[in-house]
């Protein structure tokens, strides 16, 4: 299974940006889906995710400004950034939980894929 980011880029505060993770390869169930960020000198971190059901979990620095979503039929997730600030930036790694035909369960991640906020 591969995953392939992609949306990132600069933008100016108060912008938005999409980023989309497409999966690849043999699928069989997708688990949670989500975005994570890691900014220069700090930890990675969880941006928002959402599960097989739908319900969704996000960092209290971005609710109300970001939305992640997931199309099971196409195997994707996607983050729209709204509102965006110079604090949001950091490289965004997609990441998604994948289980096997045997059940056997497996993180995966994208390579990352830099947004820049100018203030």
């Amino acid at each position: 299974v591969q995953l392939q980011a992609s949306g990132g880029g600069s933008v100016q505060a108060g912008g938005s940006l999409r980023l989309s993770c497409a999966a690849s390869g043999i699928i069989f169930t997708i688990n949670d889906m989500g975005w994570y960020r890691q900014a220069p000198g700090k930890q990675r971190e969880l941006v928002g995710s959402v599960t097989r059901i739908g319900y969704t979990d996000y960092a209290d620095s971005v609710k109300g400004r970001f939305a992640v979503a997931r199309d099971d039929a196409k195997n994707t997730v996607t983050l729209q950034m709204d509102n965006l600030k110079p604090e949001d930036t950091a490289v965004y790694y997609c990441n998604m939980g994948h289980s096997d035909l045997l059940g056997i369960s497996k993180q995966y991640w994208g390579r990352g894929t830099l947004v820049t906020v100018s203030s």
